[in-house]
């Protein structure tokens, strides 16, 4: 994915040195907002006491992120913590029954949560599925997959579901949406995989023990049914070397991450200075721009971090699960946004390259990702945001795609064949540039508000105009070209010969991809949402 063009070394000393300056900048504004602005009537719905020995009030305006480290805690410990203990005795004891076992103890702990009427409802989906997919016509399971899902979207589908659920409590409606969306992806993924089975078919326990493992069950990640099958059904439980070593550190790490974010939360209310337009009317241009990034950021740590919890968890049940997502201040081109490899994985699997074939064709190109995204805008949750988001992202993809093929004509092409490589990597590094803060934008737009991604880009674009927008269009250069150069150096240890020049390389493309959690617009979503990526294909960029 990176040229493997060398800058001098003082370009790039010089490069780290701005790009800190401006970080420590915009922290310290937004530190400085969150610090004199507490008795705002904004913060004191989301800004609460924090730590006892701290002496600050901290941000939690995340649901979510409060609901796993925080609120409900001790109750996701105690039910992951139950899968393991049970796993390991099984796996011990009889290894050949251990898919049973996570389909007990699943179905156990989603009778305890959530009552026997849901388990019956989830049991309905699957049944109703399952028997579709015995017929092996994919358009039927698409449709079939879909209109199920559309029936958690939309009312009246939603409140007549949602009342089969006994009980009321706070983490209610995030186990119902979650498992309920995540069910019918996988579902799908079974009968998708069941019409490719040519001998037979595949049995309903199958479906029910890949549905029913309790760690992907209510948050995800998606493992598509033909990995989960090969992998949970594969007798040999042997690890490699250090393996358990790197499942140890993977812990720890998720653990760190946990305690900075908490940390930060007492420092700087990232969450809730945006939802207050009244006082980032008055703030500086840096701050508004900061506030921005870190918000797109954060939503990365959080999903790295939820599905990292998860993941440990099933590489202990000696499962590959899927990776966890790039992180967004490594990304400066649409084919490569994504918070959720999981979702990606299956949106590329069963409906982008199943559309797209080789992605040669600009025609072919645009169908496949009309129809991703639109699969995409019904598992966020049909809504005025998601739609525009959806449309901006796609356009993004596909005008990517097309001044890609544009500047490989004549006379673009020469001219990158006569220049060097070096700058050759800057000027793609300027066309980037734009790119990264397009990509910023449209995720603010999701994981934000219309009003402050429309603040963020007067700023930017408007009133900041000619400081702010060179100011800040200029740090951007220079983080993509330190994030150019380390993939520079991954791709001088994977593959140390010469590659071709950049000119020469076709540009490939991929998938969009979309956010983690089900529930429809008026829920907070688990993740910024945007393009999934072909994991078969590496960019040439």
């Amino acid at each position: 994915m990176g040229v493997k063009a060398a800058l001098p070394r003082y370009e790039l000393y010089f490069y780290n040195v701005v790009l800190c300056m401006a970080m420590f900048w915009a922290a310290r504004w937004i530190f400085e907002v969150s610090s004199s602005n507490t008795n705002r009537k904004t913060f004191k719905t989301s800004v609460q006491p924090g730590w006892y020995y701290s002496g600050r009030r901290m941000d939690t305006a995340d649901i979510e992120w409060m609901m796993w480290f925080s609120t409900f805690r001790e109750h996701i410990i105690f039910g992951l913590s139950g899968h393991v203990i049970f796993a390991k005795i099984c796996s011990m004891m009889a290894p050949q029954y251990r898919s049973m076992v996570f389909m007990a103890y699943g179905m156990l702990a989603v009778f305890t949560s959530m009552g026997w009427a849901y388990v019956t409802l989830i049991l309905s989906h699957c049944v109703l599925l399952y028997s579709i997919s015995l017929v092996k016509l994919r358009w039927l399971c698409f449709v079939a997959g879909l209109t199920t899902m559309a029936t958690f979207k939309m009312e009246p589908f939603i409140s007549w579901q949602a009342g089969f659920v006994s009980g009321s409590f706070d983490l209610r409606p995030v186990l119902f949406y979650g498992g309920s969306g995540f069910t019918i992806m996988r579902c799908m993924s079974f009968a998708l995989e069941n019409c490719e089975k040519k001998d037979g078919n595949y049995s309903i326990l199958e479906l029910l023990k890949y549905n029913f493992y309790l760690p992907f069950f209510y948050f995800g990640p998606i493992m598509t049914f033909d990995k989960f099958y090969i992998q949970a059904n594969n007798p040999n439980l042997t690890r490699k070397d250090g393996e358990m070593w790197n499942i140890s550190i993977q812990a720890l790490l998720n653990l760190g991450v946990i305690t900075i974010v908490a940390i930060l939360f007492h420092f700087m209310y990232i969450l809730t200075i945006p939802s207050d337009m009244k006082l980032l009317k008055h703030i500086s241009d840096w701050a508004i721009v900061g506030l921005a990034y870190l918000n797109v950021v954060y939503d990365w740590v959080k999903a790295a971090v939820m599905f990292g919890v998860i993941n440990t968890v099933s590489r202990l049940d000696h499962l590959d699960p899927p990776k966890p997502p790039k992180c967004i201040t490594m990304l400066y081109v649409f084919s490569e946004t994504h918070f959720d490899r999981g979702i990606n994985d299956w949106l590329c699997k069963y409906v982008y390259n199943y559309l797209g074939g080789k992605h040669e064709n600009v025609l072919d190109e645009l169908i496949a990702s009309l129809c991703t995204y639109g699969i995409t805008a019904l598992w966020l949750g049909p809504c005025w945001v998601v739609f525009i988001w959806a449309f901006l992202n796609c356009f993004g993809l596909n005008f990517e795609l097309w001044i890609a093929k544009f500047f490989t004509m004549e006379p673009f092409i020469s001219i990158e064949m006569a220049i060097s490589d070096s700058m050759s990597r800057r000027i793609r590094a300027v066309f980037n540039t734009f790119n990264f803060w397009t990509i910023v934008l449209y995720n603010v737009l999701l994981l934000n508000s219309l009003e402050f991604a429309n603040l963020v880009a007067k700023r930017l674009l408007l009133k900041g105009f000619p400081f702010t927008t060179i100011t800040v269009t200029f740090v951007t250069y220079c983080l993509i070209q330190l994030i150019k150069e380390r993939e520079r150096s991954q791709a001088l240890i994977d593959d140390p010969d010469p590659i071709p020049h950049p000119a020469s390389v076709p540009p490939p493309t991929a998938a969009p991809t979309t956010t983690t959690l089900t529930a429809p617009c008026t829920t907070q979503t688990d993740g910024a949402a945007t393009q999934p990526v072909d994991p078969n294909k590496e960019k040439a960029e």
